[in-house]
C-alpha cells in the first residue's frame, strides 16, 4: 500500500516543502516564535525575552543578552530543575522525556530535554525529508511505500520520578505517528524495538527479515552493516536484495558513510541511495533533500534557531573548549569551506546551545553544510589542526587505493621522546602490511592539510597504525554498554576513554 501518490504535482509537493529563499528572514521568525512562546519560563524572565521581541534587531539583541551554553554549563543552572519535574523552567510544561546522549566525548551520558514540540518537529523535518524524493530521477519511488526497518535504540525507556528518559531513537519510535504504524510500515514493530538486549533484538529482527518487504533501511552504518551480514550468512543469500527486492534507500547520519560504503557494497545487489540526516539528540538539524547534493539543507523553518562560532583559536582552546563570548553568526553571515562550531535554540528548552559538532557551508543557496567533526574530536597537540573531516578523507582515499575495506578507526595523540606523534587503530579484515598503510596514511594527511604537514617536520614527530579486527571495536563499544542504537566509535580518543581503550587492548593481547 503506497504511503503516498508519489506522482504528485510538483506544484502541490513543493508548497508542502521547505522553502530555501531568504534564510536569514526564515530563522528572525523562528526566534520570535520561540521567544514568545517561552517568555514566561524562568528562563524567559530571567533573559527578558519581552524586551528581546519589541527590538529592531531580535537576533542581536539575543545574543548579546543571552549567554552562550554547552550541556555542564546549562544543565547545572536550569536542566536539573526540569529533571526534578519542576515546570516552565526553559520551556513551557514538564518535561517528560529526557534523551541519553551516545557519551562519545565524555563517559557518562547526558540527560538532553525532549518536549511533545521537539517530537513534532522532528517528525515533520522527516516528512518534509520523505517529500523532497519527488524531485530523486531515477530511483524506484515506489519503495517508499514499503517497509521501513528503523534500527535504532530500544523503546523501553528508563522510568525516573517525573520522566522517561533513553535513546532519542527509542523516544522517537515511541512517538511515531500513527498513521504510519497504521499503515504497517514500522519494522521491527514495537515488541522488538522494545528490546533493551542488542544481540536479543539483532536476532529477532534476522529471524523475522523473510516476514518483511523493507524499502527503507536506518540506522548506524556499522551495525546496520552487521545485520545484512547476519540476514545475508543465515539464508544463505548472495545479497540483501535476494530477501528485500524493494530495498532503495538507506538513511544514515551522524558519522561518515564514506568508510563504510566498500562493506555496504558487497551485502548489496543493484545500487541504493544514500540519503544523509543530521539528526542529535537535541534534534533534527538538516537533511539532505536533493539527489547528488553536496550537504544537507538546514531546517531552519522549523523551530531551531542556529547560530554558528568559527572554530578558531580565538573562540576555542586547545581541548576544544569555547570561550565565554565567543563571537557567533547567524547563516546569512557565514562564509563557505569555512568551519563553525553550531549552536542551537530548540523548542526543548536548549538555549545558545553548543552541541559539539563543526560544521561546514558548502552551498550558500540551497543551505547546505557538511558536519567536519567535533570541538573536542580533533587532534591539535602542537599545532596540527587535524579534523575528523581530514581523518575520514585520508582513509577513504587510502582504502580505495589499497583495495581494502576500513569499517572503523580511531586516532590519540601520544607523548615520543621530547614530542609527540598519532597513534591509529585501523579496523580491517584484509591482509595488510602496518607500515605502508602508514606511509600512505601520512601522505594523504600531509595532502589534504597544511598545517599537519607543516608540524610533520618539527614536534610531531611520528605516527605508528595498529591493525585490529573489527570485533576488537565492537567488543569494547560493548563493554562500554554502548552496543547497537545511535552509538558510534569515537574517531579521537582522549584523556578516561583513552586509558580505557589502552587497558582493554593489554587484556585482549593477554587473552
Amino acid at each position: 500500500m503506497p504511503l503516498f501518490d508519489i506522482k504528485l504535482p510538483k506544484s502541490i509537493a513543493r508548497a508542502l516543502n521547505i522553502p530555501v529563499s531568504n534564510p536569514r528572514r526564515q530563522q528572525i521568525k523562528v526566534l520570535k516564535k520561540l521567544l514568545k512562546k517561552a517568555r514566561f519560563t524562568e528562563f524567559g524572565q530571567r533573559y527578558r525575552f519581552d524586551d528581546i521581541l519589541l527590538s529592531n534587531h531580535p537576533g542581536k539583541k539575543f545574543q548579546k543578552s543571552v549567554p552562550t551554553f554547552d550541556y555542564n554549563k546549562i544543565y547545572d543552572a536550569w536542566w536539573y530543575k526540569t529533571k526534578e519535574g519542576i515546570p516552565d523552567v526553559c520551556w513551557p510544561g514538564v518535561i517528560k522525556y529526557f534523551a541519553l546522549s551516545s557519551g562519545t566525548s565524555d563517559a557518562t551520558s547526558k540527560y538532553i530535554p525532549i518536549t511533545k514540540d521537539l517530537i513534532r518537529s522532528n517528525t515533520i523535518t522527516s516528512f518534509n525529508q520523505l517529500m523532497s524524493l519527488t524531485w530523486y530521477d531515477n530511483v524506484p519511488k515506489s519503495a517508499v511505500g514499503k517497509g521501513w526497518l528503523i534500527l535504532g535504540g530500544s523503546t523501553q525507556l528508563q522510568k525516573g520520578p517525573t520522566y522517561f528518559a533513553g535513546d532519542l531513537s527509542g523516544i522517537q519510535q515511541k512517538n511515531i505517528p500513527f498513521w504510519f504504524q497504521g499503515l504497517g510500515l514500522y519494522k521491527p514493530g514495537k515488541k522488538i524495538a522494545k528490546e533493551k538486549d542488542w544481540a536479543k533484538k539483532l536476532e529477532e529482527v534476522v529471524n523475522n527479515a523473510p516476514n518483511w518487504d523493507i524499502g527503507f533501511i536506518v540506522g548506524v552504518p556499522a551495525w546496520l552493516q552487521l545485520c545484512m551480514e547476519k540476514i545475508v550468512e543465515k539464508y544463505a543469500l548472495k545479497n540483501i536484495h535476494e530477501i528485500w527486492p524493494n530495498l532503495a534507500f538507506y538513511v544514515h547520519g551522524g558519522v561518515a558513510m564514506e568508510p563504510y560504503k566498500r562493506g555496504f557494497d558487497k551485502l548489496l545487489g543493484k545500487p541504493i541511495t544514500y540519503i544523509e540526516t543530521y539528526l542529535a539528540s537535541e534534534g533534527f538539524l538538516a537533511y539532505q533533500n536533493r539527489q547528488d547534493a553536496k550537504g544537507m539543507h538546514l531546517a531552519l523553518n522549523n523551530n531551531m534557531f542556529f547560530e554558528f562560532v568559527p572554530f578558531d583559536q580565538e573562540n576555542f582552546d586547545s581541548e576544544g573548549n569555547m570561550v565565554d563570548e565567543p563571537e557567533a553568526l547567524m547563516i546569512h553571515e557565514i562564509e563557505e569551506d569555512k568551519d563553525y562550531a553550531i549552536l542551537i535554540s530548540t523548542n526543548a528548552g536548549a538555549w545558545r546551545y553548543a552541541i559539539g559538532d563543526t560544521v561546514r557551508l558548502v552551498d550558500r543557496e540551497h543551505s547546505e553544510i557538511i558536519i567536519t567533526g567535533r570541538t573536542k574530536h580533533f587532534l591539535s597537540m602542537v599545532g596540527e589542526h587535524l579534523s575528523v573531516d581530514n581523518m575520514n578523507k585520508a582513509i577513504e582515499i587510502v582504502a580505495e587505493n589499497m583495495n581494502i575495506y576500513i569499517p572503523e578507526f580511531t586516532v590519540a595523540g601520544i607523548p615520543h621522546g621530547n614530542f609527540f606523534a598519532h597513534q591509529w587503530y585501523v579496523a580491517t579484515k584484509d591482509t595488510v602490511d602496518e607500515n605502508e598503510l602508514k606511509l600512505r596514511i601520512d601522505k594523504r594527511l600531509k595532502e589534504l592539510n597544511d598545517d599537519y604537514e607543516v608540524e610533520r617536520r618539527h614536534a610531531l614527530k611520528d605516527i605508528m597504525v595498529k591493525v585490529l579486527s573489527e570485533d576488537t571495536f565492537m567488543k569494547f563499544m560493548k563493554l562500554k554498554g554502548k552496543e547497537g542504537g545511535q552509538h558510534k566509535f569515537p574517531r579521537v580518543l582522549k584523556g578516561k576513554m583513552l586509558d580505557e581503550w589502552q587497558n582493554f587492548l593489554k587484556q585482549e593481547s593477554l587473552a
